[in-house]
């Protein structure tokens, strides 16, 4: 059994050393109108920044947080002292207790005529009242504790332990990143090119999202005449930056002739996209290209050396390298 494994395997060494023709697909080259692309940079902004800000006043007794950390919605972050309201609710809690009871002793007394209308009337209105100020003292301790609005991570913490605190000073800032929003400036020529809740391909850093046109805002640039676009992303998979650079590739708002092969047919290689096509000895040639225009299937590509008519690799590249001999199975 080992024998035959090693006599496969070095079978196969020696057709790959005698340059053994990888089997390939090819198309021809055509030539027709697309929308060339145009790349733009933008900015890309959070789409929820919120300054949390302390309503009403007391000593910060707890900080739950560090900055950079992920928080989840609801979670407490700071709790300004309540004490004082703490006994003032459970002294409140304990009248509307004693109050309600009153009443409903009141209500049964009624009905065998043995209290007056006005001494019940009175009671009903003492427990109304006592269970209302409970309401708001609870309120109010409610307000004491600064709780996360969302899901975030918190980038800015702007008070310290035992720091005294009035209603409307900022205590700390969070962010959500999961969603974002992406501002370019563009020609009305694209602008006129693109479609609201299309979806577009936006490179951030090295990772590259899906984002949705969202609108367009009517007041631009007088010098360069360009005008803001924003696109939606969902940003939770991916680790980015509120202010980072993004970059789009968006279509002109005019056409003009250009080479058209499929999908497929173009690659990455050493870090660059490339074509093989095959010359008359049926040996693959690598040629650099560029990407100006995407169709539904195919892409519009430039890149020199390339002309109608000429066959391309566009199944099997994969497995062509430079100046190999290939073996065309679509013939």
């Amino acid at each position: 059994m080992f024998k035959k494994v090693l006599v496969v395997v070095l079978s196969s060494v020696a057709l790959f050393a005698a340059g053994a023709p990888s089997l390939v697909e090819t198309t021809k080259i055509i030539k027709g109108e697309v929308n060339p692309l145009q790349e733009f940079v933008g900015t890309l902004k959070f789409d929820r920044n919120s300054v949390l800000a302390a309503q009403n006043s007391g000593v910060v007794k707890n900080i739950n947080f560090e900055v950079g950390d992920a928080v989840k919605k609801g979670q407490t972050l700071i709790q300004i002292d309540a004490d004082l309201l703490n006994a003032q609710v459970k002294s409140a809690r304990a009248n509307a207790k004693s109050a309600k009871k009153d009443y409903e002793r009141y209500s049964k007394l009624l009905e065998t005529k043995s209290v007056s209308k006005k001494q019940y009337d009175d009671m009903k209105l003492k427990s109304v009242t006592t269970q209302s100020t409970l309401n708001e003292l609870e309120i109010q301790k409610e307000k004491k504790s600064i709780k996360a609005p969302y899901s975030g991570i918190m980038v800015e913490k702007s008070i310290d332990l035992g720091e005294w605190v009035n209603a409307g000073t900022s205590l700390a800032s969070i962010v959500d990143t999961s969603k974002a929003e992406i501002t370019f400036n563009v020609p009305l020529s694209i602008y006129y090119g693109l479609k609201k809740d299309d979806t577009y391909d936006i490179r951030v850093g090295k990772d590259v999202i899906k984002g949705k046109m969202s609108g367009a805002i009517p007041s631009g640039d007088k010098i360069t005449r360009t005008f803001p676009v924003k696109f939606k992303a969902n940003t939770s998979k991916i680790f980015v930056f509120d202010g980072e650079e993004a970059k789009v590739s968006l279509s002109k708002n005019a056409v003009q002739e250009a080479l058209i092969v499929p999908r497929d047919a173009v690659i990455k290689r050493f870090g660059q996209n490339i074509v093989f096509i095959i010359d008359d000895k049926m040996i693959a040639q690598m040629i650099p290209v560029q990407i100006i225009a995407y169709l539904q299937d195919s892409v519009a590509i430039d890149g020199e050396g390339l002309a109608q008519g000429q066959n391309i690799v566009s199944k099997g590249n994969e497995r062509v390298f430079p100046n190999s001999p290939v073996k065309i199975i679509n013939k």
